[in-house]
């Protein structure tokens, strides 16, 4: 590299960059070029009314239980996943729930090919350690609730106690 210059010659090409005092001083110093899906735009969705969280949001909710424990049971309940996937992560009352209504797949998308997704998830703290969670859940053209109540463990892990769907138990 020419340091008076900021440039560098590569066979017979010469490239032009910064001069050799102008870097930054953390992270990375140059953005990715090469490889799967550089220079691409992400996908757009055909599905205008609900748009994807921006990705700072859906980190912001992940940290959260009752959207992370939320993700979850729609998942569980839309028989994308078992039920025995929630078995470390409920108590005994919840993960019965969870078994009787996960073989009617209560959330699979009415039309096929749409996702059901959390759109809303917010929470009641009754006391200390207790979330009580209630979700509103799109599947298809159907907007459903979700309730479940999140208790804080000895182990200092969260685990869902209880799941209602639609104010009714089966």
């Amino acid at each position: 590299m020419n340091r008076t210059t900021g440039s560098r010659t590569i066979g017979s090409k010469t490239i032009a960059s910064r001069p050799a005092g102008n870097r930054p001083t953390g992270g990375r110093t140059a953005a990715r070029t090469t490889g799967p899906g550089a220079g691409t735009a992400p996908p757009r969705r055909t599905d205008a009314r609900r748009p994807h969280p921006a990705p700072a949001t859906a980190r912001r909710r992940e940290r959260l239980p009752r959207y992370w424990f939320a993700e979850r049971l729609l998942l569980t309940l839309s028989g994308r996943r078992p039920v025995h996937w929630m078995l470390g992560h409920t108590l005994g009352a919840a993960y019965d729930q969870l078994a009787a209504l996960a073989p009617y797949a209560p959330l699979q998308p009415a039309p096929p090919g749409r996702s059901p997704a959390v759109r809303h998830c917010d929470e009641f703290r009754p006391s200390p350690g207790v979330i009580e969670a209630f979700a509103r859940i799109e599947a298809g053209d159907r907007l459903l609730a979700l309730a479940f109540r999140l208790e804080h463990c000895t182990d200092q892990r969260w685990r869902c106690s209880a799941v209602e769907l639609g104010g009714t138990r089966r």
